[in-house]
């Protein structure tokens, strides 16, 4: 019986998988929680670990590692928990003193340690994180954080509420509107709110002059994000990979259109299951394809506008509130809204 194994099924000739040869495709996932908290588990059965130690925890807070992510989140653990007593161990001994192995433990800190420093084999080509940005950050848009929190968070939250009810939870937003006013900064707030991991990419970075290769960053984005999960997924620049189709005239071999089926392909293949969100973020939403947009899809449209008075004010305060500001100062309370109210109506939030 002879059995290969290939990380990308895709990169081996098709000859193989001919009848009578290896016929038989059997695909070796990504853990889910459940599975990685088994596995680590195994990985510390021999360990001396904390009261304070959640593995539970520890499990959902490894998205996209495998099992040797994991076997080595654990030795990095544990070597942390040495190396805060490595003061008390001399190492001209040949034996480490009783005392001193009995006092040995790893703790959820060093576990906590580890994750800072892991980075899962599944998601090295794409940067991944879990943002540090808040909704403290980001000053006005109340509306819009509202709307955000019940399109996103609360199905995240709360799937067996929806579930109950029979709802169907949104499996995407556009954003549009001036550029520079907070589009970028919203999308990172709610995958943070929801602690969930933010992958984001620029529209031009998937496009390339080899042919069929854009349509594979495209799948391979989706699977990323996939692994991720629950992950938001952020296209910035949508309009440049999803304009109409048909009316991209020079496109050679409609390449631009084929992207665009290939996104529509990987959003319908969505399962709600999967705990992705997408994102777009455009300028321009008159010139996106309107399949992009139809119910199941991009189906939420949110407009972000110009900020008014009020919303300076807030923005103002947002950036400034880790800063020191005289007690004389015109940005003081008091003279926040005469200073602001000078401003010309036109700026926006990057120039504030």
């Amino acid at each position: 019986l002879n059995a290969p194994l290939v990380c990308r099924i895709n990169s081996s000739t098709y000859v193989l998988y001919s009848p009578g040869r290896f016929d038989r495709e059997v695909d070796i996932g990504i853990p889910d929680a459940t599975g990685r908290l088994e596995i680590l588990q195994i990985h510390t059965k021999n360990m001396k670990l904390a009261d304070d130690v959640d593995l539970e925890q520890v499990a959902n807070e490894t998205h996209g590692h495998v099992g040797a992510d994991l076997a080595a989140l654990c030795s990095e653990a544990a070597l942390q928990a040495i190396r805060k007593k490595m003061d008390l161990i001399d190492l001209e001994d040949e034996t480490i003193d009783a005392e001193v192995m009995n006092s040995l433990a790893v703790t959820m800190d060093d576990f906590r340690w580890a994750l800072s420093q892991s980075n899962p084999s599944a998601l090295r080509e794409t940067v991944v994180e879990v943002p540090q940005v808040t909704w403290e950050d980001i000053g006005g848009l109340e509306d819009v954080k509202r709307e955000l929190q019940e399109l996103v968070q609360y199905p995240v939250e709360h799937p067996d509420k929806f579930l109950k009810f029979g709802m169907t939870p949104s499996k995407g937003v556009l954003f549009y509107g001036p550029p520079g006013c907070g589009k970028t900064l919203l999308a990172k707030a709610i995958a943070n709110e929801c602690q969930a991991n933010f992958i984001s990419i620029k529209g031009p970075e998937l496009l390339t002059m080899w042919f069929g290769e854009s349509e594979a960053n495209v799948r391979e984005i989706f699977d990323k994000a996939r692994q991720a999960a629950p992950c938001v997924l952020f296209f910035d620049e949508l309009d440049s990979i999803a304009k109409a189709r048909g009316g991209n005239i020079g496109d050679g071999g409609g390449a631009a259109d084929r992207v665009i089926n290939q996104i529509l392909t990987e959003m319908d293949g969505m399962s709600t299951k999967k705990n992705v969100f997408i994102i777009g973020a455009t300028n321009r939403p008159d010139i996106i394809d309107p399949a992009i947009l139809r119910p199941g899809r991009l189906d939420q449209l949110i407009y972000i506008p110009l900020p008014d008075e009020k919303s300076r004010v807030a923005i103002l305060k947002a950036n400034l509130r880790k800063s020191p500001v005289a007690k004389k100062s015109k940005c003081r309370k008091q003279g926040w809204e005469m200073e602001i109210e000078e401003e010309p109506l036109q700026l926006i939030v990057a120039e504030l």
